[in-house]
């Protein structure tokens, strides 16, 4: 059987794709960056003159000042749901954008055409807006927020791999639309106090206050973060499974209206229905959710330490590395040596060696359990060089972790041996070669040795 040749230096991306000089002005990437900014920035500029029309300037301050609470919170809980393997930034502000502009644009305009059409259909008003709040909002709301995990999942499915991922982008898309939706409320709010004179504790403010941000800042998150899972679980399904991909994601958005039009029409059931379904659905369903996603977290962490042995054997990684990346614990120590002893430079770069190595574990699992993408080869390497240009960085702090991390981990030895995960076949021969050695299909290879010594921060 003819051998592959050696690690190459500097891996190259996939080929066969047309040079980005070759290709249709519509498929530049600052075409697409441009065009979905500026859909962005208008649907932003309406959805704020909108809003200001409906409130005023004075409830319209007021409104953005109270509604802005929750949303430090919110967005700093989905993102210790991600510090796993943190999504880049660019990706969640997309989905708080979309939430608070695109979405809440849709989601106006819609439920106002449909409650108007359909009063004017059964002239019945009262009707129209109880049927408007308990199946038309539900369905446009959760299918217009929905559209930003489709697009994230779509157009960014690198980062998108699993539940966690779901769950996050659906969460931060949630929370920006419910932000948009509190400055109305509670601009509205305050506009009737203006005009019955209310003040204090007694006034509609302070009660939509205490029951959109006080009570239920997770309400919105809660119903779209169903849509994420769905998208999640498809992300970890094979590729060739077009229908499991298909149905998962459009049962989650099912159950998400589905518990959205509840939680609406909670004030339709009697004097203590919003309370019912409160405690019969809401706190229920939001201890599951968070449940699920703190033991989905707790399995990525045993994913590590579970697949990245196998790099070890091949020298891309030391003894110890893949117990300290599998501590959340020990990472956070390895990011704070380095910063102290060599500046943030150091302790980023050991934060992007551990989002490297995690990423690398996570594209081995599926390429074990046949799920990885075509180009796993090709991504693979690609993470293996990013990982040995910040080894010199990054090392000294993950060793110093385990040294200070050692009572709780717990390193096998000796090791087993570990085959090479391709996408083809996923578990060769566990025959992992020596550093710059050739490797046949299936083996393990090890880092080349033309690699130079690299650390930026030496003096």
């Amino acid at each position: 059987m003819a051998t592959c040749p050696p690690y190459p230096t500097h891996p190259s991306g996939p080929t066969g794709g047309a040079p980005l000089r070759h290709a249709h002005w519509w498929q530049r990437r600052w075409v697409r960056y441009g065009a979905l900014i500026t859909l962005l920035a208008m649907s932003g500029l309406v959805i704020l003159a909108l809003v200001r029309e409906q409130t005023g300037t004075e409830g319209f301050l007021v409104g953005l000042g109270l509604a802005v609470f929750p949303v430090p919170l919110l967005i700093a809980a989905f993102r210790w749901l991600d510090r796993v393997e943190p999504g880049p930034w660019r990706n969640l502000i997309f989905s708080f954008a979309w939430g608070a502009c695109a979405a809440a644009l849709i989601a106006i305009v819609a439920n106002s055409f449909a409650t108007r059409w359909i009063a004017t259909a059964t002239a019945d008003p009262s009707h129209a807006n109880t049927l408007g709040a308990t199946v038309i909002a539900p369905i446009v709301e959760e299918s217009a927020k929905a559209a930003a995990v489709l697009l994230v999942f779509l157009f960014r499915r690198r980062d998108f791999t699993g539940i966690v991922d779901g769950v996050v982008i659906a969460g931060v898309t949630a929370t920006g639309f419910a932000f948009t939706e509190n400055i109305l409320y509670l601009g509205t709010a305050f506009g009737t106090d203006q005009l019955s004179g209310e003040r204090g504790l007694a006034s509609v403010t302070a009660a939509t206050f205490f029951v959109r941000v006080v009570m239920s800042p997770f309400a919105h998150p809660l119903f779209t973060v169903l849509t994420g899972i769905g998208f999640g679980i498809a992300a970890l399904s094979a590729e060739r499974q077009h229908l499991r991909r298909v149905l998962l994601p459009l049962g989650g958005l099912l159950l998400a209206m589905g518990m959205h039009s509840a939680w609406n029409g909670s004030s339709n059931f009697g004097e203590y229905g919003f309370f019912a379904v409160y405690a019969a659905f809401m706190v229920p369903a939001f201890g599951l959710l968070t449940w699920l996603a703190v033991w989905t977290r707790q399995r990525e962490l045993r994913t590590i330490r579970s697949e990245l042995p196998a790099y070890a054997v091949a020298g891309w990684l030391t003894a110890t590395e893949p117990y300290v990346l599998g501590s959340m614990r020990a990472r956070r120590l390895a990011r704070e040596w380095a910063g102290h002893h060599f500046g943030k430079g150091a302790a980023r770069s050991v934060a992007e060696y551990e989002a490297y190595a995690t990423s690398l574990a996570f594209l081995r699992h599926r390429g074990r359990r046949g799920r990885a993408g075509a180009d796993f080869v090709v991504r693979e390497r690609e993470l293996l060089d990013e990982l040995w240009r910040r080894r010199e960085v990054a090392r000294p702090a993950l060793a110093y972790a385990a040294r200070a991390t050692a009572p709780v981990l717990a390193y096998p030895q000796p090791w087993p041996a570990y085959g090479y995960v391709s996408h083809a076949q996923p578990y060769g021969p566990a025959q992992p070669t020596g550093p710059g050695q050739p490797h046949g299909p299936g083996r393990l290879y090890g880092p080349a040795a033309p690699y130079p010594a690299y650390n930026p921060y030496r003096s």
